[in-house]
């Protein structure tokens, strides 16, 4: 049964064209993975399906009584809230639902026996959904979700204002899996979780009864829960049964099949081409040669879509520091309550250290803490006399400006043609420069921050969690080039695929922490 067709959708964006004439279905319990890369238009996508943009062409249509939960790369929380009020918001609609049924029954008083039996079709309908979402055990629903996700550990009583950029996304992760709808539609869900939490979430969807759809470039988490592959590339939407393994054989198999396809073709217009122009102007022969031309015309030209960009990072080195960069003594982390034991720490030069643990340990803090943006609640830090630190932030501030304006800024110095390359070497198109950060996906933004980082030189690289929203390509290119820089490098990251060959140590934050998350 489909619950969601998408017909014949195009749609642009900022002049450029993101989709055309793509169809999408939805079956029940379809586990579905859309992928592509970063900016073809895959937020753009389910916020088409979702309601909250309108294609310039084409129809979404739901099934009647179709409930979905929507996680997104920008969902917020509003301050003033607890995380057990933000859960129990999980079921609002199902209140909402609860109260129609009951207007029903209210309206069976008076209804017809034709008009009875269509309420007691829609009331049936209604009372499933309620059943089925778990309704009658809120409670114990957000305490399993809450126990799954680590925010009891957090405190459900904390007020959301209060926590880190992870928490916050673990606290709308765990609203909308509660939510249990009919379809789950997650972008990029794994950003911000950790190693336990992934783990958690995977087994989650492994087990889902119901329909999802999937934005990630999390690849091993992909691969473990999806069964169908809808890929985006050049404004086409394909589907492909199977895997993330299938689809990337079907895909080179298609890949060939397609290029083989268009040699042929080329060789048969050359030939063609080449016969016309020879006897077009022989009357013995000129019959022949308008013959030929009009075969010619009526081909339908294979296209091959140029390969895409892929981005090429490479970060300028400073001269080295001493060999100690940082050192801590007894440091102890926090804002108003201490979140670590006193514990000593040495990064030595050109060492490259990734920081791992669960969300809420202070991974963020203790960065900002090392680079001196933020004061210990004890201890010291002392910094080598030649330290210059390149530094990435998990969380990024969206501006009105456009990317090449939000570059140019920064780097005033550089010419037109100079800033334009610069951020082109980062796998971003002329679209993509002249459009507003505050539109830009998450993995564009990401590019345009790193190509800022790469036109300084630094010492030392301190990168929190620099692989959010970038695909597959970037991820691989920007592993390369941190092990390619000549300097030090401190990383948080919750992908030990991404770092495990990249740096020569890892620290983890709850050995010395106070907190159990």
């Amino acid at each position: 049964m489909s619950i969601l067709n998408a017909l014949n959708i195009s749609h642009s964006f900022g002049g450029r064209q993101i989709l055309e004439d793509a169809s999408f279905r939805l079956l029940k319990g379809e586990h579905i993975g859309l992928i592509g890369a970063n900016g073809e238009g895959k937020s753009t996508f389910l916020k088409i399906i979702t309601g909250e943009m309108t294609p310039e062409i084409g129809t979404v249509e739901w099934c009647r009584h179709i409930t979905y939960g929507y996680l997104d790369q920008y969902s917020s929380l509003g301050k003033g809230k607890t995380i057990k009020d933000v859960l129990r918001d999980a079921f609002s609609h199902l209140n909402d639902l609860e109260a129609e049924m009951l207007s029903m029954y209210d309206k069976m008083a008076d209804a017809s026996d034709d008009e009875i039996a269509v309420l007691m079709e829609d009331v049936g309908e209604i009372q499933e959904i309620l059943d089925m979402s778990g309704y009658y055990t809120i409670d114990t629903k957000i305490s399993e979700y809450a126990n799954g996700l680590g925010l009891a550990d957090i405190g459900l009583d904390r007020d959301v204002s209060e926590l880190s950029g992870g928490q916050r996304s673990k606290v709308l992760l765990a609203k909308v899996l509660l939510e249990n709808p009919m379809i789950l539609i997650l972008d990029e869900p794994t950003n911000f979780l950790d190693e336990n939490h992934i783990e958690w979430l995977t087994n989650f969807l492994q087990n889902y009864e119901n329909a999802f759809i999937l934005v990630s470039h999390d690849i091993p988490f992909l691969t473990k829960v999806t069964n169908i592959i809808y890929h985006l590339e050049n404004t086409n939407l394909t589907r492909y049964k199977g895997t993330y393994e299938d689809f990337l054989r079907m895909y080179d198999l298609k890949k060939q099949q397609v290029e083989q396809e268009y040699k042929k073709q080329q060789k048969k217009i050359a030939d063609l081409e080449d016969f016309v122009a020879r006897n077009k102007a022989r009357a013995a022969t000129a019959t022949l040669a308008r013959s030929r031309q009009k075969e010619l015309d009526k081909i339908e030209r294979i296209t091959i879509a140029p390969e895409k960009i892929k981005p090429t990072f490479n970060f300028k080195s400073d001269r080295s520091t001493g060999k100690i960069a940082i050192s801590a003594e007894n440091l102890v982390i926090g804002y108003d309550l201490p979140l670590t034991k006193p514990v000593n720490l040495t990064v030595e030069r050109n060492k490259k250290i990734a920081i791992k643990g669960v969300n809420g340990l202070g991974k963020s803090t203790l960065l900002k803490t090392l680079l001196k943006l933020i004061p210990p609640i004890e201890g010291k830090i002392e910094h080598d006399q030649f330290l210059s630190v390149g530094y990435f932030e998990q969380e990024e501030k969206c501006s009105d400006k456009t990317a090449l304006q939000e570059f140019w800024d920064e780097f005033p110095s550089l010419t037109n043609a100079e800033a334009r390359s610069a951020l082109a070497k980062c796998g971003l198109t002329t679209e993509h420069i002249t459009s507003k950060m505050k539109v830009l996906s998450g993995g564009e933004n990401a590019k345009v921050r790193l190509c800022k980082l790469m036109q300084k030189e630094s010492n030392i690289l301190v990168l929190d969690e620099p692989t959010n929203h970038l695909d597959i390509d970037a991820k691989e290119e920007l592993a390369r080039a941190v092990k390619a820089f000549k300097g030090t490098v401190l990383l948080v990251s919750h992908e030990p695929e991404f770092y495990n060959n990249v740096v020569d140590e890892v620290w983890d934050v709850s050995e010395w922490s106070t907190k159990i998350v």
